[in-house]
């Protein structure tokens, strides 16, 4: 292959990777106007227009999609061949896009952003929406580094680490008609229900429980994020089951009332997602410890507080007795 047919696959393969003609320049350390000189050359070489404006970025047209699948792994595996990446975080100049909820933002971000502060001043990270629908197909097309807090998958080309097993609480306001010493089965269906939904679906994993026991609730209003519940839930009569780490403020400041959920429910394993394609990524192997370590040190703080306040007999904010609370954090 000709030097310059590389030079303009690597352009290319930036502009992909980036969505952006200012973004590519900066990361392949090039002036605009050079970047955009190697696309014209790009469209007369390749006869396609290959890159169409949108906004502020660029999209790509069919042809570019079609030939990024087809070169995308061949240039990272020639990269690391002739230029073994070595990532040092104190000088490393680095964008990360990581797809997350707002529920791992919280956890994450001030503790990533400190240690970025201090040891990779020239890290950039950015948060992605978590829409759950397309988790794997923005890391399929290297549209994102990462999927961090979303469900495990089995996928031949996607790799996955544990992070650790939610619990989930059913939550209300503290003077709730139903936050008595006990909530029953029949008092949890009766109740006006909020769901968070990142997909938009109005059936979620305490519907499926309760369909496969022939029952259902009434979910009477969604939202498309976690931070959303407690407000909602302590100005109104509705109730929520979410994860206990969505509401650790309110449940630790005794702002919501805290019952274990009367129905059964097998949930997902929350973990961290990423391509085969950047297993051997020294810069992102560098980012998923970090984040695994924040995450994991938040997640033992929290279930530890949880269990010892119920293993004293005065859960946060749950009338009565907490003995069947405990079997649920214990």
């Amino acid at each position: 292959m000709r030097t310059q047919d590389l030079n303009l696959l690597m352009v290319f393969d930036a502009i992909m990777t980036e969505g952006s003609i200012t973004r590519a320049a900066n990361r392949l350390a090039m002036t605009q106007p050079a970047v955009s000189n190697a696309l014209s050359r790009m469209r007369v070489a390749w006869k396609d227009e290959l890159f169409v404006k949108d906004g502020r970025g660029v999209q790509p047209t069919a042809y570019a999609r079609n030939l990024w699948t087809q070169i995308r792994d061949p240039l990272r595996l020639l990269e690391e061949a002739v230029d073994p990446e070595q990532f040092d975080p104190a000088t490393a100049k680095r964008t990360f896009r990581v797809v997350v909820s707002d529920i791992m933002v919280n956890i994450i971000w001030a503790p990533l952003r400190k240690h970025l502060e201090q040891h990779a001043p020239n890290v950039n990270v950015y948060a992605i929406p978590n829409t759950i629908i397309n988790n794997e197909s923005v890391l399929h097309d290297a549209e994102v580094d990462l999927v961090c807090g979303t469900p495990m998958v089995v996928d031949t080309v996607l790799r996955s680490e544990f992070l650790f097993n939610p619990r989930y609480v059913c939550v209300m306001r503290p003077e709730h008609p139903l936050a008595t010493p006990s909530l029953s089965l029949d008092a949890f269906l009766s109740a006006d229900h909020v769901l968070v939904s990142m997909s938009g679906d109005t059936t979620g994993l305490t519907d499926v429980a309760l369909l496969q026991m022939g029952l259902q609730r009434r979910v009477a209003m969604t939202v498309n994020h976690f931070s959303a519940v407690a407000p909602l839930v302590k100005s109104s009569d509705l109730i929520s089951v979410v994860p206990s780490m969505a509401v650790d403020r309110e449940i630790f400041n005794g702002e919501l009332a805290v019952y274990e959920t009367p129905v059964n429910m097998q949930y997902n394993q929350i973990g961290m997602l990423w391509h085969k394609r950047q297993d051997n990524d020294q810069g992102l192997i560098w980012l998923r410890r970090l984040i695994g370590d924040i995450v994991k040190d938040s997640a033992n703080d929290h279930f530890s507080r949880l269990e010892k306040c119920c293993r004293k007999g005065n859960c946060p904010s749950r009338p009565g007795n907490s003995a069947a609370y405990l079997t649920e954090v214990s």
